[in-house]
This record gives structure tokens, sequence and C-alpha cells, in this order.
């Protein structure tokens, strides 16, 4: 069972040439502890504890990507589609998925969400459904990204 970062990295590397499609869900933590304690920190009032981000493994497929179809999400706060839209530039996306994890009752701890699908074509809105359906609908953006691709390779040939 993967359990950190890098561990998540080292299997997602292992089998990208394989895939024709990755949907990368969420990154397994942003950060680690900068100088870990190599032993228990005894209970002496407050500590501070400094962080390094971890391997950002969605950047990483995005700057692989070749011909895959690379999706993202995106768990925003404030302004989530304006974020999003960057994410999906800066890490070579074609498809990342946004919810406003601020809003109450869906996303985390929910079977339940409400999503935009953003794409270069467009944005699809995902009004509060189950997550079985936001999985469903995040499919169909796949489908139609590589239709799309393929009309343009016909059309190019």
């Amino acid at each position: 069972m993967v359990q950190t970062a890098s561990e998540m990295r080292d299997a997602v590397l292992a089998h990208l040439d394989r895939a024709s499609v990755v949907i990368k869900a969420a990154a397994v933590s942003d950060f680690k502890v900068h100088n870990p304690a190599e032993q228990k920190i005894k209970r002496k009032g407050s500590i501070t504890l400094e962080l390094e981000p971890t391997a950002d493994i969605l950047a990483e497929i995005g700057a692989r990507k070749g011909q895959r179809i690379v999706v993202g999400f995106a768990a925003e706060t404030h302004d989530a589609l304006s974020n999003a839209r960057k994410k999906m530039q800066s890490k070579s996306l074609d498809a990342i998925v946004v919810n406003d994890v601020s809003q109450p009752g869906i996303g985390f701890d929910s079977e339940r969400n409400a999503v935009t699908i953003l794409t270069p074509s467009g944005a699809e809105t995902v009004h509060e459904t189950t997550k079985w359906e936001v999985a469903h609908r995040v499919l169909d953006a796949v489908v139609k990204l590589k239709a799309e691709r393929t009309a343009n390779a016909l059309t190019t040939h």
C-alpha cells in the first residue's frame, strides 16, 4: 500500500508508459516535515514544525504527457476557477476538475460533490450530485477530449 508522496510518485511513474489517460485525483500530501524528529517529542508546550513541499506528481506527469490525456483535480477555497485555470496551464493538463471545498456538505467526508470540469474548449458545471455521477461526468469529458484529439489529427493529415 502506498503511504507517502514519494511512494505514490514511484508507483505512478512506474506505470505511466502504459497509460493513455491519467486521472490524478489527489495528492497524498502537499507537504512533509522538513526535519522529522528521531525520537518522541515530549509534551512541553507548543512546537513549530517546518514543512517542505513534496514532489509534484501531477506536474511531472504533465511534463511527460506526450499523447496522453491528463486530468487533474483542484480542491480550492477561494478564486476556484481562476486558480484551477492557472494550475491547468502550469501543469500541462488537458482538463481539471475543480471543487470548492469550503462549501459545507460536499467534497471531503461526503458522498456528494459539486464540481466544474475545465477543458480548453470550455467549462461544464456539475451541480451537487453523487461522487459516482461526478466520476461519470469526468469520464465523459475524457471521451470528448479523445474524440476532439482524433478529429484534429484526421484534419491535419
